[in-house]
C-alpha cells in the first residue's frame, strides 16, 4: 500500500509540473506544434535517466525515491497520451508536416535525452 501513496504523490506532483510546463510553452510559443508535450517528454525523459543510470547506480537514492521520481514523478509528468492525441489532431487538421515532425521529435529527442543522460552519469560515476 505504501508503495502506492508513493506514486500517488510523485504522479500528483508531476501532473501539475506538467500542466505549469506546458501551459508556459503555450505562451511563448504562439503557434500549433505542441511544444509543451514535446518539453515535458524531453525533460522528463532525462530525469529518468539521471536518476535510474545516475542516483540509482551510486545509490544515493532510497528505493521509496526512486519509486516516487520515476513511475510516480515522470509517469505523472511526461505524456504519451496527448502526444498521441496532438499528433491525431495534426492530421485530422491535414497539417502532415507537422505531425510527423511531432512524431520524429518526440521519439529522437526523448531517446537522446535518456542515452545523454546516461552519457553525463557516466562521467560523474568516472566509468
Amino acid at each position: 500500500m505504501k508503495n502506492y501513496l508513493i506514486v500517488t504523490l510523485g504522479a500528483g506532483v508531476g501532473g501539475a509540473l506538467r500542466y505549469f510546463v506546458t501551459d508556459l510553452a503555450s505562451k511563448i510559443f504562439s503557434i500549433t506544434f505542441p511544444f509543451g508535450t514535446l518539453s515535458v517528454n524531453v525533460i522528463g525523459s532525462f530525469i529518468l535517466g539521471f536518476v535510474l543510470f545516475y542516483l540509482d547506480s551510486i545509490e544515493l537514492i532510497s528505493a521509496d525515491l526512486r519509486l516516487f521520481l520515476t513511475i510516480g514523478l515522470c509517469g505523472g509528468f511526461t505524456t504519451f497520451s496527448t502526444f498521441s492525441f496532438e499528433t491525431m489532431k495534426l492530421i485530422q487538421d491535414s497539417e502532415y508536416l507537422l505531425a510527423g515532425a511531432n512524431v520524429l521529435l518526440n521519439v529522437l529527442l526523448t531517446i537522446f535525452a535518456v542515452y545523454l543522460a546516461s552519457v553525463l552519469s557516466k562521467l560523474f560515476i568516472g566509468g
